[in-house]
């Protein structure tokens, strides 16, 4: 695995409240990170994303300033985590957390709030997503992960393969 996704993008029923909003300029965040994280690069890219590969912290220059440096500072976290790879669903949203905790400490330092409400609205997102992936096609139980793709029903054993992307998790759209 080679990166590692944002999920920075509120709901439309929990939309960022005003008083998240960042102090820093995007230019100026990211002068600031580069300076004082010589070691990652930071790129504009399509989309919000940590490559442990190349030592970069992509993120997306459109959209909404308060979004972007959540992303910026989520994607930045991972990175000084070390986060680089997952062995199963469980650990991808145990990585999320760990990455969200770090970047509203960063946000403090930057000046850049990062609400309870805002962090676990991101979150949702990888839950929604377990909740799908985790649920049997036949009879609806929720199970385990049983090997990195596929998931296997304790109640009605029927067994089903899940892609191992992460880009293949939906993620909420703001209205």
């Amino acid at each position: 695995m080679g990166v590692m996704s944002s999920s920075g993008k509120p709901s439309s029923s929990s939309p960022a409240k005003k008083t998240n909003k960042s102090k820093a300029q995007p230019d100026q965040l990211i002068a600031r990170l580069s300076q004082d994280y010589p070691q990652f690069k930071f790129r504009p890219g399509k989309s919000a994303h940590w490559s442990p590969r190349f030592k970069a912290i992509f993120y997306n220059q459109s959209g909404e300033a308060h979004q972007r440096h959540c992303g910026i500072l989520h994607e930045l976290a991972h990175a000084i985590l070390g986060h680089a790879s997952y062995g199963g669903d469980f650990e991808l949203i145990k990585l999320e957390s760990e990455a969200w905790v770090l970047a509203a400490k960063l946000g403090k330092k930057y000046g850049i709030a990062i609400s309870d409400d805002y962090i676990q609205n991101c979150l949702d997102t990888y839950r929604d997503w377990l909740h799908r992936r985790s649920t049997c096609p036949a009879c609806g139980t929720h199970v385990l992960q049983k090997s990195t793709e596929n998931y296997q029903c304790y109640n009605c054993q029927t067994s089903w393969h899940v892609t191992s992307g992460r880009f293949a998790r939906p993620y909420r759209r703001q209205a």
